[in-house]
């Protein structure tokens, strides 16, 4: 049973509107981004009463800490009053990242079906580029170390581990989610669920 938590995913960058394969490229987010992490955090602020209670931690990456930041004001606290962890950083997209997939299938005709056919196990090329299974190696013993109610800033890929692991859905069912950017996932005991 893991205690309540709330997770965001980062705000929406200029690379998420491009559809561009961000994984660990440290972008920024957009101005839509910065109203969305806003209206998360005056939602959180509604939800959780006494963040006192509450351990708040990002991503280490500009786009997770600005959308922490812009939360954390919203809720009335000190912006820079949070955590980070290196754990909850998106995988890497490898020689991948950076690009769209029409681009990918223009320099190199075919290269993305095989991720098309098995998307979770599925491995970039190029150096320190991950699987879906290999972000869930990385990502689950931060999750399963939560001792404490929670609020969680990191990455859509992380998210996905999360329903695969904690609510069990299958690699397929997992990897093929939508992630929004304007919502929060609230945990509570072992069920996920959209606010």
């Amino acid at each position: 049973m893991y205690p309540l938590a709330y997770i965001a995913r980062h705000g929406q960058t200029e690379w998420n509107a491009e559809r561009r394969l961000q994984g660990q490229a440290d972008t920024d987010i957009n101005e839509l981004g910065r109203e969305q992490a806003t209206q998360n955090g005056r939602r959180l602020a509604q939800l959780i009463g006494n963040a006192a209670d509450f351990d708040f931690v990002a991503s280490p990456m500009r786009r997770t800490r600005e959308t922490m930041e812009l939360m954390r004001a919203a809720m009335g606290l000190d912006a820079l009053a949070y955590r980070t962890d290196p754990r909850l950083v998106e995988l890497s997209f490898g020689d991948w990242q950076g690009f769209t997939f029409a681009e990918l299938e223009k320099r190199v005709p075919g290269s993305t079906k095989s991720r098309r056919a098995a998307k979770w196990d599925f491995q970039p090329p190029g150096e320190g580029a991950e699987s879906y299974e290999m972000l869930l190696e990385r990502v689950q013993p931060w999750f399963d170390a939560l001792d404490r109610p929670t609020v969680c800033v990191t990455h859509g890929g992380v998210i996905r581990c999360f329903f695969r692991f904690v609510a069990g859905l299958s690699k397929q069912e997992a990897a093929g989610l939508e992630i929004p950017q304007d919502r929060l996932l609230r945990l509570k005991g072992r069920s996920l669920e959209w606010l």
